[in-house]
């Protein structure tokens, strides 16, 4: 109980923190004496197109319906904050977007890879699976020039669309290691005599794939996918690299560091970020627990 306590602490003091107004910042309390949701708005941009806008002038458009569309935007268009703004809903977006994609493709190849080290036999494969494994040793900063280079070189960071697919593929890389070695050990313990019926009834080794191995192991490919959205969701070295020249790919790490040095570093705000962004991964990692379920395969064959 305590190194729970521990653990969650600090989530807690992030949300006190982020429904606190200015006044209430020193208040000691996690209890805010008035909830301010405001920076939650702001952040996902909810009531914000009136905020700025005079009484006077919501008053003339609301008398005023022969006003046409295009006018009534005119109108509005001049009392936009025109500031510079935390965009937190495109970080969010790219971050989803790039994190789905890199734990789904890293998934399908570790399928494909597990089964093979977990079910051939074939020349090599002690060798090419201790390889998989020595990569992962390695730290991302040893890593971080040599691909750098390796895509540069490449010419796919001259272009938006190239350095994300540059990111997508070092995510991959980064994740498919672990999740070889996961798949694999998981693969191992579904019995092979339902393989060998299905090869009986005609099966080759694609359609046990996808008929047998992948229903049997979806609670084991379930928390592989949600581990490896976590490690593509949270990275920040590569993304704070590859991304510098293209601002409108940045991801939530990176806009969370530049909310932090620019003029709308406000306590609110930012713990507001930091709980939305960390929402994502939270929900995803409390899911585990209903996916990992052991026993499935069990009765499907008797020894």
């Amino acid at each position: 109980m305590i190194i729970v306590s521990f653990s969650i602490f600090p989530f807690i003091q992030m949300l006190s923190l982020s429904l606190k107004y200015q006044w209430d910042w020193g208040n000691p309390s996690l209890i805010p004496r008035k909830i301010n949701v405001e920076a939650y708005k702001e952040l996902l941009n909810i009531d914000q197109d009136l905020k700025n806008v005079p009484q006077s002038v919501i008053t003339l458009l609301e008398e005023t319906p022969e006003l046409t569309k295009q006018q009534r935007s005119a109108i509005l268009a001049k009392y936009q904050n025109t500031g510079e703004v935390f965009p937190f809903l495109r970080y969010f977006k790219n971050s989803l977007i790039l994190s789905l994609s890199a734990a789904f493709f890293s998934v399908c190849l570790a399928i494909f890879g597990a089964y093979s080290f977990s079910r051939l036999r074939f020349r090599g494969r002690s060798t090419i699976q201790r390889g998989v494994l020595f990569v992962y040793m390695f730290g991302g900063i040893l890593l971080l020039i040599p691909l750098y280079r390796l895509f540069a070189s490449t010419g796919l960071l001259a272009t938006p669309t190239g350095t994300f697919i540059s990111l997508l593929v070092v995510y991959m890389v980064q994740t498919l290691p672990v999740s070889l070695y996961m798949l694999g050990n998981y693969f191992r313990t579904v019995p092979f005599s339902l393989e060998e019926a299905a090869m009986i009834e005609g099966l080759g080794r694609i359609g046990i794939i996808f008929k047998i191995i992948i229903p049997l192991s979806a609670s084991a490919i379930a928390t592989v996918y949600i581990y490896s959205f976590m490690i593509a969701w949270n990275e920040y070295l590569f993304a704070s690299v590859f991304l510098k020249n293209y601002k409108m790919l940045y991801t939530l790490p990176i806009g969370l560091k530049t909310l932090f040095v620019s003029k709308n570093a406000i306590w609110d705000r930012i713990m507001s970020a930091s709980m939305l962004t960390a929402v994502p991964v939270m929900a995803l990692f409390m899911s585990i627990q209903n996916k990992i379920t052991g026993g499935l395969a069990a009765g499907g064959v008797k020894e």
